[in-house]
């Protein structure tokens, strides 16, 4: 393979192509060399300004150009065979997030991915958010000690004219489910990114006010290992602004509005509670308000950088498929539980969730 990596892109008519194509025009080591939709009408004036061949079929691209990688843009429930079909023709893969709509789909993308000795990667740009990327770093260097609890709301507000706009959005067919499924995927990819998957998922989904199938609004209490406590809220019936906290035994963080909150604590909770005389006194609390450098600023950009330099090393893109997984995963499990009414244990029950989707998908028929 040679220093310049070759980029496909399938779905150039999707309306998050032009990110993706900015994002690889911005790359020094890497050209486009092919765009294919089933439509041409968008995608034609995309490729043109490229100056790169239009395929209507994707087979077609990748027997023509044999890229290094494929950008795949298309919706969600087509993301398994596209990814498995460009993995088999010898190429990396990166997938739009979600990387599928269920997890048995997901378990075998990454699989395909391992027999073919290819990379496969998801876009999930938050996690080069600088903020992000400073609190991944403190809680790896143990700077929050044991986990006590994680609490996120994010809501994702979209008008109803957004779900006209598209006839497969909000559906169990066209998108395999709402605003978890398309929105919240960055949200819970954060949660599992920076806290870990959790194990155990008391679910709630309901459509509150938009006209679609699937959920609009969702929340669950979760359980982490070790028995550590957790909230999740998002929904696109509600305008506000991201919040995530993770509180550890030795210091919290609180990522908001693009800020990093770092609260350490003095003595550590557990030996506060354990050792103090006073029934009353907590631990002595400092907060710093950390200002990461503006290197690691999230966006398109910066995944495409760090999946081709992977390829270029031999390294693991920061958002691999086995890492984005834990998110699908959860998604899966809010859904199953809401619709079971009990709570779900993960390792999620991949047969019991693909069901419930048939099940799902055969009521809009």
């Amino acid at each position: 393979m040679s220093n310049t990596i070759r980029i496909a892109l399938i779905g150039g008519g999707a309306g998050i192509a032009p990110t993706h194509l900015a994002a690889i025009a911005a790359l020094a080591n890497a050209e486009l060399v092919g765009i294919s939709d089933v439509s041409a009408e968008r995608a034609a004036p995309r490729a043109a300004l490229a100056q790169v061949p239009l395929f209507d079929n994707h087979q077609a691209m990748l027997r023509a150009v044999r890229p290094d990688l494929v950008a795949i843009c298309t919706p969600h429930p087509s993301h398994a065979v596209l990814a498995m079909e460009c993995l088999a023709a010898g190429a990396h893969v990166l997938v739009e997030k979600p990387l599928a709509v269920e997890v048995a789909e997901a378990d075998l993308m990454i699989a395909a991915a391992a027999a073919a000795g290819r990379l496969i990667a998801v876009s999930y740009q938050q996690r080069f958010r600088a903020e992000v990327a400073l609190a991944h770093e403190l809680i790896t260097a143990g700077t929050l000690g044991t986990l006590v609890r994680v609490h996120c709301v994010e809501p994702w507000f979209r008008t109803a004219a957004y779900y006209r706009s598209a006839g497969w959005r909000g559906s169990w067919r066209g998108e395999g489910g709402g605003v978890l499924m398309n929105q919240a995927p960055h949200t819970l990819d954060l949660v599992c990114y920076l806290a870990g998957r959790p194990t155990r998922v008391w679910g709630a989904t309901s459509t509150l006010h938009h006209a679609i199938t699937a959920e609009d609004t969702a929340h669950a209490l979760l359980s982490f290992a070790g028995g550590a406590p957790g909230y999740f809220f998002t929904s696109t019936a509600e305008s506000g602004e991201q919040l995530l906290e993770i509180v550890g035994d030795r210091a919290s963080i609180r990522l908001q509005s693009g800020k990093l909150t770092l609260t350490r604590f003095q003595p550590t909770q557990l030996e506060q509670l354990r050792g103090a005389a006073n029934p009353f006194e907590g631990p002595i609390k400092s907060v710093e308000e950390l200002s990461p450098p503006t290197a690691g600023v999230g966006g398109h950009h910066a995944v495409y950088a760090d999946v081709v330099q992977a390829i270029c090393t031999g390294g693991q893109p920061r958002c691999d498929g086995r890492s984005a997984r834990a998110s699908l995963e959860l998604a899966n499990a809010i859904v199953l539980s809401s619709y079971s009414e009990r709570p779900i244990d993960l390792p999620l029950d991949r047969a019991a969730y693909s069901a419930l989707l048939t099940e799902l998908r055969a009521r809009e028929e």
